[in-house]
C-alpha cells in the first residue's frame, strides 16, 4: 500500500529514529525540525557552511545564529558541517565553467545533488542518522519498495524542479516535512511553535550564497568585453556587456538603440560566443517551433522510465508554466518533443518531466 511520508502527526514508527535536519536559518527548515520533533524523531539540527566569495556580503553568521536560536528553543543538538571545499568544487566551479562555455547553469540543482543529498547525507549516515530532512516543498510517496518524488502541495512553492537528480537510495533516507503544507500554514506552525524566525522573509538567489549580481560575480573569474546586439536579420541594433552573461529567453541587461517607448520587449534567442554577439527578437514567449526536439544529457529517472508516445508535462526553468510533451529514447539518448508553445529553452538548464504530480526526473538541456 502506498503512503506519503512526512505527515505531522506523531506515529510510533518514528520513535527513536534519528534525523539530521539541514537548518539554514529560514522558517521552512526550522518548522521541519519542529514537526519531526513532534512526531517523535530524535532530531539534530545541522547548519551547512559553504564557500562564500570574499568580495560579496557574507550573511552566513547571521543565518547560523538564527538556526542556533531555533535549535536552542526546541532543545535539540546543533552541529555545523563545513563543506566549503566541496561546495566550491561542485557548485561554484561548475557554475563558472558553464557560463564560460556560453551555457546557463543551475547551481541549485547541483547543490542538492552534490551537497545536501550528497556529502551531507553521507556524513549524517556516518554519524548514525537514519534520515536527513530539509525544508523543501516536495513530498515522497513510498509504494512497496519504490519511492516516488511528488510535487509540494503548495503549487507556488513547489521545489521538485530542483530535486530531479535524486535517487531511490537518497529518497529512502530523506524527509520533506513541510511538503504537504502551504507556506501560510508553515508560518502558522512557526508561530505556534514559538519560533523566532516565524516572519522571516524567504531567502532569494543561489543556493546558500543568496542573491548575487551574476555580472559582478563572474567578472572576478572570467574576462569579458562588450559586444553587439543583433536582430534576427543580423543587423546591429544595440550593445551588451558580454555574451556569456545572458540566458536564452532573457529580456534585460542589454541596450537596444532607438527603441520606441511602447515597443514590445525583446528576448535573447541566440548567443554567439566566438563573435561575442547576442540575437534578440520580440514575443519569444509566444513562439512555438514545429517538430523541435530538446536533446537531454545526464538524464536521471527517479522511479519510472518514461514511455515513448505518452504525453507528459515538462518545464525548463523554475516556475515556468508546464507544457505538454512526448519523450523519445534512441539508443539511450533521450529527447523531449514539445506539443504546444513554450518558453524557449537554454542549453545547460534542467528540463524536468512530470506525470501528474509525480516528478519523473529530467536531464540537462544539450
Amino acid at each position: 500500500m502506498a503512503r506519503i511520508l512526512n505527515k505531522h502527526k506523531q506515529t510510533n514508527t518514528s520513535l527513536k529514529r534519528k534525523v539530521f535536519v539541514g537548518m539554514s536559518g529560514g522558517v521552512d527548515s526550522s518548522v521541519s525540525a519542529a514537526l519531526l520533533q513532534r512526531q517523535g524523531y530524535d532530531v539534530t539540527g545541522v547548519f551547512i557552511k559553504v564557500w562564500q566569495p570574499d568580495f560579496a556580503p557574507c550573511p552566513w553568521r547571521e543565518e547560523r545564529l538564527d538556526a542556533m536560536r531555533v535549535a536552542a528553543h526546541l532543545r535539540i543538538p546543533f552541529l555545523t558541517f563545513d563543506f566549503e571545499k566541496e561546495y566550491k568544487q561542485y557548485v561554484v566551479d561548475y557554475m563558472i565553467a558553464e557560463y564560460r562555455a556560453g551555457r546557463t547553469p543551475n547551481p541549485d540543482v547541483m547543490c542538492n545533488k552534490s551537497v545536501k543529498f550528497g556529502i551531507f547525507l553521507e556524513k549524517a549516515h556516518q554519524m548514525g542518522a537514519d534520515f536527513i530532512a530539509t525544508g523543501h516543498y516536495a513530498r515522497i510517496l513510498q509504494d512497496d519498495n519504490s519511492h516516488k518524488l511528488l510535487t509540494g502541495n503548495d503549487e507556488n512553492k513547489d521545489q521538485s524542479y530542483f530535486l530531479w537528480t535524486l535517487t531511490q537510495e537518497q529518497l529512502a533516507h530523506t524527509l520533506f516535512p513541510v511538503g504537504p503544507f502551504h507556506k501560510d500554514e508553515v508560518r502558522k506552525y512557526a508561530r505556534d511553535f514559538g519560533l523566532s524566525n516565524a516572519d522571516k522573509k524567504d531567502s532569494q538567489g543561489i543556493c546558500f550564497m543568496g542573491k548575487l549580481n551574476i555580472k559582478e560575480f563572474l567578472a572576478h573569474f572570467v574576462k569579458t568585453s562588450p559586444g553587439n546586439v543583433l536582430d534576427t536579420d543580423g543587423t546591429i541594433i544595440g550593445t551588451h556587456d558580454g555574451a556569456l552573461f545572458y540566458t536564452i529567453g532573457e529580456r534585460h541587461g542589454f541596450t537596444v538603440k532607438k527603441q520606441k517607448r511602447n515597443e514590445a520587449p525583446r528576448y535573447v534567442v541566440n548567443k554567439d560566443m566566438e563573435n561575442n554577439t547576442i540575437t534578440v527578437c520580440p514575443r519569444i514567449r509566444e513562439t512555438a517551433r514545429e517538430n523541435h526536439t530538446i536533446e537531454l544529457g545526464a538524464v536521471n529517472w527517479i522511479s519510472d522510465i518514461p514511455t515513448a508516445g505518452k504525453v507528459y508535462y515538462a518545464r525548463t526553468r523554475y516556475r515556468q508554466k508546464l507544457f505538454p510533451c512526448t519523450v523519445t529514447d534512441s539508443s539511450g539518448s533521450w529527447a523531449v518533443v514539445p506539443q504546444a508553445p513554450y518558453e524557449q529553452e537554454a542549453p545547460g538548464q534542467s528540463l524536468v518531466l512530470y506525470d501528474g504530480n509525480i516528478c519523473l526526473g529530467g536531464g540537462i538541456i544539450a
